[in-house]
Order: structure tokens, then C-alpha cells, then sequence
């Protein structure tokens, strides 16, 4: 299995191409690097004749070639030029077809240095993506890609979808020898429980609950460290958090997702307006939450 990499010649698609190899590293795997095409409903100026065709899809032979060219030669590589209705279906139907265990996308173009903006095409994979999505930040692009990851981040809450989430951080973190460090956000999500000492002690059981489970799946040598974000909003609780500029955030759909299907849920949305660092949002499972006693 692979991760696909959504790419355009443009900066942000140069930013999801830094992502996606720093992320096949860790995991160990390789990169499909797919441009779509539109299909069909061109706008009325767009020339529709075959010389103009074979035209488009000459360049974009070329843009693929140009980005394959800066893929490491340690990472495997693949491109592909798709045709589809829009951008998003274009790079779903592909990963379905490829068994893709991942999507990598980069933010909208005028986004603030280090900051999302989601588009319209990571917006659409945002609800109805059946792998998770990983979303770069303006600016990726400028780090190197041989540079490691320093941390994964589990951000867990009670919610339904915790158990998937929490296994995906454990098989990024595992695949690279990452260490792990989960944030419980229970304290966040009860009303008033940013300063009830017993909510902030149900956040460290829970939170320690699931560093069990890691401890117990990973190797031995790979560290994992617990944490609990508390603050009157969830932007004021990720802004207590300590980030390093090679953290990677994994985060969980909202529980209005179908299962094993994407929905950006309110909590997701607003760290991604408040954090830096690349995000991964899981798809929402139908298993039960881990929480501790």
C-alpha cells in the first residue's frame, strides 16, 4: 500500500508533496503522485478541440515529471494523470482503486504562513474521504524533505472514533519508530471541565488508558508520553501545548460521520485554525472508546 499525493504545480501542491514524502518515510511505504483532469463542464472560454486536449495533457505529463524528480530516490514512486468530474472524486476514486492507505493534500493557496486554509478541494475530502486525509500547511514545502518526523500527536476525546484514532497513531508512530504522545480532551469536551480537578483526574485515567494500549502494541524502545489539554475553548487548550516544528497532529472525524467515512467536526476544524503543523484527520470507526476508569 501506498499514500497518494493530490498534486498541482503550485505551491500548495508542492507543500503536499513535501508532506507526502516525509510521510512514506516514516511509514515505510511509497507515493502515487496523481493530477486530475477535468472531464467535462469546462468553462464556455476553454477551447474543447483534440489539439488542445493532447495539450493539457502534455503539461501535465510534464508537472508530474517535474515532482517525480523531487521525490528522494530511497522513496517509491509512481504518477498518474486522472480523469474525473472534479479534483476531490478524481483523487478518491484513485485511492479506492489503488488501495491507498492515505490522501495527502495541501492547504489553499493565501493562507497564512504556517496555517490552513481549507479549500474546496480538501473541504470535500474532509466529508466524505474513506481513508484518512493528511492536510500540509502553507509553507511545507520550504523544510526538507529528509527531515524526520520528531512526534506524532494523538489528540483523543470519549467520542465514538477514538479506537480508530488511536490506532492509526499507533501504526504511523510504529512504522517510523516515532515517539507517541497522547492528549486527552476530556477536560475540553464536558462543559466547565477545563478547571474541575475531576475531570482534569478522568483526563489523565483516560489518557493514561490509552497510553497502555500503545505501550502494549509498540516497541518497547518507542516512547509514548500522555498529556491533557485543558482551557476554557479547544483553541485556547492546543495553544497551551508545546509543538515542535516536525509534530505531525492526528485528530478524529466528527461523531455525525458515517462510518469508516470523513466528517470535519467542529473540535478538528478549530485546531486547524490554531496549530502549524500537518494534520491527519482519521475516518470515524464503529468501535468502542477507550476511557479510563
Amino acid at each position: 500500500m501506498s499514500l497518494l499525493v493530490g498534486y498541482t504545480a503550485t505551491p500548495a501542491g508542492e507543500d503536499a508533496l513535501a508532506l507526502g514524502v516525509r510521510l512514506a518515510r516514516s511509514r515505510g511505504t511509497g507515493l502515487d503522485l496523481v493530477i486530475v483532469l477535468h472531464s467535462d463542464e469546462r468553462p464556455t472560454i476553454v477551447p474543447t478541440d483534440l489539439g488542445y486536449e493532447r495539450h493539457l495533457s502534455e503539461l501535465a505529463g510534464g508537472w508530474l515529471l517535474e515532482a517525480r524528480a523531487m521525490v528522494p530516490e530511497d522513496v517509491p514512486v509512481q504518477t498518474h494523470l486522472v480523469y474525473a468530474h472534479s479534483f476531490a472524486d478524481g483523487l478518491l476514486e484513485t485511492a479506492e482503486a489503488l488501495g491507498s492507505e492515505m490522501i495527502v493534500v495541501g492547504a489553499a493557496r493565501h493562507g497564512l504562513l504556517g496555517r490552513f486554509t481549507i479549500g474546496s478541494v480538501a473541504s470535500s475530502l474532509l466529508h466524505v474521504s474513506h481513508v484518512p486525509v493528511a492536510l500540509a500547511p502553507e509553507g511545507t514545502r520550504n523544510g526538507r524533505m529528509d527531515r524526520p518526523l520528531t512526534r506524532i500527536t494523538c489528540a483523543i476525546g470519549t467520542r465514538a472514533g477514538a479506537e480508530a484514532l488511536l490506532e492509526e497513531s499507533i501504526k504511523l508512530a510504529s512504522s517510523g519508530g516515532v515517539p507517541l504522545r497522547l492528549i486527552s480532551l476530556v477536560g475540553v469536551d464536558l462543559p466547565g471541565g477545563h478547571d474541575d480537578p475531576e475531570v482534569l483526574r478522568k483526563g489523565a485515567a483516560h489518557a493514561e488508558a490509552a497510553a497502555e494500549h500503545a505501550r502494549a502494541t509498540l516497541n518497547e524502545n518507542t516512547e509514548v508520553t500522555t498529556e491533557v489539554a485543558s482551557g476554557q475553548s479547544i483553541e485556547e487548550a492546543v495553544t497551551r501545548v508545546d509543538w515542535d516544528d516536525d509534530d505531525i497532529v492526528i485528530v478524529g472525524s466528527s461523531r455525525l460521520a458515517q462510518p469508516r467515512r470523513l466528517f470535519l467536526g467542529s473540535t478538528a476544524a478549530k485546531m486547524l485554525h490554531e496549530l502549524s503543523v500537518p494534520m491527519v484527520v482519521v475516518p470515524r470507526d464503529a468501535a468502542t472508546t477507550i476511557v479510563g476508569e
